[in-house]
């Protein structure tokens, strides 16, 4: 059955919900990637030039206004929080920043490719090849650098940020999407449960990345959603 992204399970009031939201999606995108490149060198069906499309644009589009989430406005606060529980954490926040940039040249060069093979509907045996090894890449780079963020970075910032600086980020992260922020930061008990939400994330190696039924030559699994969480860099 295709899978359903785009319909976010958080909004704003839970800014650090929404960023492993945009996981997902980063997740499913290249999933995305990964089926279409496997089939690049045949001729691609509508659908899966659709998928393509869909995928890349998220990556040109969206997905840079998550890394600024992340390096503008909540890794600047976490680096300012007095507490030994951070310590740990901020060896680990040059590491992802460094990562954002090593990711950089491979989303180049996958969208080159990606854009040759829409223009002209597939691409040759050895082209493909490469873009099926710079998918990879950013597959096996993503694995873990979710995984940190996820399970280490994303709770802290729920446990030791004020209600203030969260509700900052989330005016920020809104002000990057060009949308209004409505709603106040939610109860602190809704805080202690998405501590809770986020100690239970189901780690990315044990699931894989699936996004996609494969059918001969062509691909599907994306709905009309995914549309939204583009135009909206979510």
């Amino acid at each position: 059955m295709p899978v359903q992204i785009g319909a976010p399970t958080h909004d704003f009031t839970d800014p650090t919900g929404l960023l492993s939201d945009c996981h997902r999606r980063i997740e499913m995108f290249l999933g995305s990637l990964e089926a279409v490149a496997r089939i690049a060198n045949h001729p691609l069906t509508g659908e899966a030039r659709r998928i393509l499309d869909f995928a890349l644009r998220y990556f040109r589009e969206a997905a840079p206004k998550h890394t600024s989430d992340e390096e503008e406005s909540l890794f600047p606060r976490l680096r300012q929080v007095q507490h030994p529980d951070i310590q740990a954490a901020l060896t680990r926040l040059d590491s992802l920043e460094q990562e954002h940039r090593q990711a950089e040249p491979l989303h180049a060069e996958v969208e080159r490719l990606g854009q040759e093979c829409l223009t002209k509907g597939r691409l040759s045996p050895e082209r493909a090849e490469t873009l099926r090894k710079q998918v990879a890449a950013l597959i096996s780079m993503y694995r873990e650098h979710i995984d940190t963020e996820d399970r280490m970075v994303f709770p802290l910032a729920v446990r030791l940020l004020s209600q203030t600086e969260m509700t900052d980020i989330a005016k920020e992260m809104a002000t990057r999407r060009k949308v209004k922020l409505v709603t106040g930061f939610p109860h602190i008990q809704d805080r202690e449960r998405t501590i809770s939400r986020m100690a239970g994330l189901p780690r990315i190696r044990e699931i894989g990345i699936r996004t996609y039924r494969k059918s001969g030559s062509g691909a599907s699994g994306l709905s009309r959603p995914a549309d939204s969480a583009i135009s909206q860099g979510i």
